[in-house]
């Protein structure tokens, strides 16, 4: 195809095929530490029988136990791709008999997101082992009213009982044999019919049964307990009740009828009583109105003990405890309490009357009762903007739990965090409580994007919900998330390449433009004017020298701002496209979309299609070499693919080997590496196995580094980034659990490539429209070695490059905190008078203040 704008592209790419089975590598992982855990935390259970055995569900990542310093131990790292589900918990059971055993029942969603059934996986060492039982449906550990529960209980007198309630209509479930086999309870007809929005398939499904709770006084050790309340999420009739453990049910008369769902049923043994709070949403955002009731089992009497009468409150209640070293002592939250904070209630006598957290003292005056201590997590306080009142108790409290052996010791989870203390029954004398952030081990963020800028800090976060920090210390919690602009998520982060203490990112905020600068590695953040508070957020990608900035938004497709002028449409590259900007080449941009690959050589002015990938349909990953221009790399669901003539022509790395990629990066080059190339590190489909792995030859040997204790969830999900400066070190961030790096504990294994083919592939363009620049052509040879069992051929490939005709100018002063020198650097090397020019790697010298 011709244009009087360009010229046709036609590039022949030769594929180099090894056949072989990949190797793995030793690493070791840790998370990156936040200290704060970062996501809702739905549900918090005390094993009654065992002091100081807790446990904790999340919605997207897994579950942990409590230690005995207050940290929290994760218990589902063991989940890959191939079990990414399973990350989803809807519900826990801690057994009272045998206090080894935990039980999860686990799975993402029950619409058409998640292709698989869920499954209860159980162990018999507190979660340090699972053995799996699937279910024939599925389970939804981040759907609606997943604050509800819990859905799974273990019988106190016989433990090889269980239940299980059932979401999208499927009922009651039991096992005898603990966990192992489960067969409907088919006596139990409720199923529930309450879902939140019918008119989207996320909040259209059954919400189901919201919790069983086993009375154990009502039984003896040995046999199955005979009564069994359970929650259904229901307007009409929702508690019900069988005196036969489980052989028959009955609704429990007397129920009030206002329209709400009963989210938590707690026992209080010693009373004789179960509490229940209620409210008019599933949660955990919603719910304008509900109340708290008890039923005195021995009488058979209702009673409403709601904090709030009906007609006052605009929340509904979700979390729940009582105290069974202290009967008549209960605990309710506001399920969603959104102004001007969460309210927590304490009542020490059964509920007739009831002490806040906080209290007006005629507006806009409060009284707080509560010290508040975030150490583990500074950043939850929110120091740049806290606004007239700010949110400290929390929001979303559905997991609200009283340490059965301890009555001082409290904890409740939130939307963000663990907050709870040691020091709860001050509330009943000084009315003054310790309100600390314990969620310290627990790190369960959803991680958008990831960079290691060469001369700055370890690394840049961008994440949803909290936005994202700037991590000084890997190993330290950050003092505070990213301010000035501050943005609920962060969707987009990136620096320019040529001076990469200029940072770009994006998120949403409701006041703030959607995009924001900096020039100071992220430690501090300017609005971007281009950008208004209504601009869709999105991926976002800097030019080499800082100066143009290039938004794939969510609602207006692709933007561009130059020099921070406002952001204009560009039509030449299709929405939703991936982005890269090129790290050496201020004027080129990347582009890819449905198996074609876009450039741009105006500074994303225009896109021209110049190489379709195969046959591949999608592009999950464009990236462009650190420091080399026209170097660009891009992954597919066909696999890994490579051009070094700014995307003129791709080179397929293994036809049969790498199959699929999601998100990579570039790392440091081993020192001892007889290869100059940077180590590639990403989500890769090799032999059949998708994993982590990583390639120092780019892509004639792999290892994989992820393992059977750490499999990352899903492979489509994360974001990587690896580390110029310290070879071997790669940042996975996860979708539930926070940010990994990892490091190599083992050597490099030898190579394993045993036989090779070679075979060739056409990438084909239209038309690219080109630009004015300063640059110049060379024709260079690309040589690969195919290695076969008898003998060694060399093929040679030529591709045209481009690469910019920049003039040295080492005699020249660079700016304050410019670039000062690295590999292909050709600017100035000079600093002003006061500052240093400072190696930081090969690739980056900056000017930096002398002390």
């Amino acid at each position: 195809m011709w244009d009087t704008k360009g010229v046709a592209l036609l590039g022949i790419a030769l594929c180099i095929e090894v056949a072989y089975s990949a190797a793995s590598q030793s690493y070791t992982w840790k998370n990156v530490v936040t200290g704060g855990g970062g996501g809702f935390v739905p549900g918090i259970v005390f094993n009654p029988s065992e002091k100081g055995l807790a446990y904790a569900r999340t919605d997207i990542g897994g579950a942990y136990r409590l230690n005995s310093d207050d940290t929290w131990t994760p218990l589902a790292d063991f989940v890959s791709n191939s079990n990414w589900n399973h990350w989803g918990v809807d519900a826990l059971a801690t057994d009272a008999v045998d206090t080894d055993r935990l039980y999860l029942a686990v799975g993402m969603y029950t619409n058409d997101w998640d292709p698989n059934n869920g499954a209860i996986m159980r162990s018999t060492d507190k979660g340090e082992t699972w053995t799996e039982s699937t279910l024939p449906f599925k389970v939804g550990g981040n759907m609606p009213g997943r604050g509800m529960g819990e859905r799974l209980a273990a019988d106190p007198n016989d433990n090889r009982i269980l239940f299980f309630g059932a979401r999208s209509g499927h009922g009651l479930w039991k096992s005898t044999d603990y966990g192992a086999t489960w067969s409907n309870v088919t006596s139990f007809t409720w199923t529930g019919t309450y879902v939140q929005d019918s008119s989207y398939s996320y909040t259209a499904d059954i919400v189901g049964i919201a919790w069983v709770t086993f009375d154990p006084t009502s039984g003896s050790s040995g046999s199955p307990t005979p009564r069994i309340f359970v929650g259904v999420a229901n307007t009409g009739q929702s508690v019900f009740v069988s005196e036969d453990a489980g052989a028959t049910w009955k609704w429990v008369s007397g129920e009030p009828q206002y329209g709400f769902l009963p989210h938590k049923g707690v026992l209080s043994p010693s009373e004789k009583t179960l509490y229940i709070s209620y409210s008019d949403g599933a949660g955990p955002y919603d719910g304008t109105n509900g109340t708290v009731h008890k039923y005195n089992i021995s009488t058979g009497v209702w009673t409403d003990i709601s904090p709030t009468s009906i007609t006052d409150t605009y929340y509904g209640y979700g979390g729940l405890s009582v105290d069974l070293q202290v009967p008549g002592t209960v605990m309710v939250a506001a399920l969603n309490c959104w102004w001007p904070d969460e309210l927590i209630w304490r009542s020490v006598d059964s509920g007739v009357t009831w002490s806040p957290i906080w209290a007006w003292n005629g507006y806009p005056s409060i009284n707080y009762y509560y010290d508040y201590i975030v150490t583990n997590a500074p950043w939850l306080q929110d120091s740049t903007s806290t606004g007239e009142f700010p949110v400290r108790v929390g929001w979303m409290v559905e997991a609200l739990s009283i340490d059965p052996f301890d009555s001082n010791h409290w904890l409740y989870g939130t939307g963000a965090t663990i907050y709870g203390g040691h020091d709860l029954k001050n509330w009943d004398s000084a009315h003054n409580v310790t309100l600390e952030s314990l969620a310290y081990g627990i790190e369960e963020m959803a991680v958008l994007g990831l960079i290691a800028p060469p001369g700055g800090p370890p690394l840049l976060s961008a994440v949803a919900d909290v936005g994202g920090f700037y991590h000084s210390d890997l190993d330290t919690p950050p003092a505070q998330s990213h301010h000035t602009p501050t943005y609920s998520s962060t969707n987009g982060i990136d620096y320019a390449g040529n001076k990469p203490s200029n940072i770009v990112r994006s998120g949403s905020s409701d006041s703030d433009p959607t995009v924001a600068l900096s020039t100071d590695f992220g430690r501090t953040w300017s609005a971007n004017y281009a950008a208004s508070s209504s601009t869709g957020t999105g991926s976002i990608a800097l030019s080499a020298d800082g100066d143009t900035v290039l938004l794939m938004s969510s609602t207006d497709g692709t933007l561009r701002s130059q020099y921070q002028s406002t952001f204009s449409a560009v039509s030449s590259l299709p929405s939703g496209a991936v982005i890269a900007s090129d790290k050496a080449n201020n004027s080129v941009f990347y582009g890819a979309s449905s198996g074609t690959v876009y450039v741009s050589t105006d500074t994303g002015l225009s896109f021209a299609r110049t190489a379709a990938l195969g046959s591949s349909s999608a592009v999950n990953a464009i990236r462009a070499h650190p420091s080399v221009a026209g170097d660009v790399w891009a992954s597919t669901d066909t696999g890994l693919w490579h051009s070094t003539d700014y995307g003129t022509t791709f080179t397929k790395i293994g036809s049969t080997t790498c199959t699929a990629g999601w998100s990579f990066s570039f790392g440091k080059a081993s020192s001892s590496s007889s290869s100059s190339s940077s180590v590639i590190y990403g989500f890769f489909t090799v032999d059949g196995v998708t994993a982590l792995f990583k390639t120092e030859d780019q892509g004639l040997n792999w290892q994989m580094i992820s393992d059977a204790s750490h499999g990352f969830g899903a492979a489509s999900a994360h974001v990587v980034a690896a580390d110029m400066a310290n070879y071997g070190r790669v940042f996975v961030g996860t979708n539930g659990r926070g940010i990994f790096y990892g490091e190599p504990s083992g050597s490099l294994p030898t190579s394993s490539a045993t036989s090779t083919s070679t075979s060739s592939t056409t990438a084909t363009g239209s038309t690219m429209t080109t630009a004015t620049t300063s640059s110049s052509t060379t024709s260079t040879a690309r040589t690969t070695a195919t290695t076969t069992s008898s003998s060694t051929t060399t093929t040679t490939a030529t591709a045209t490059t481009s690469s910019s005709s920049a003039t040295s100018t080492s005699t020249a002063t660079a700016s304050p905190f410019g670039q000062c020198g690295g590999t292909t650097y050709t600017g100035p090397t000079g600093c002003p008078s006061g500052w240093t020019c400072t190696f930081f790697n090969d690739f980056y010298s900056q000017c930096t203040q002398q002390e």
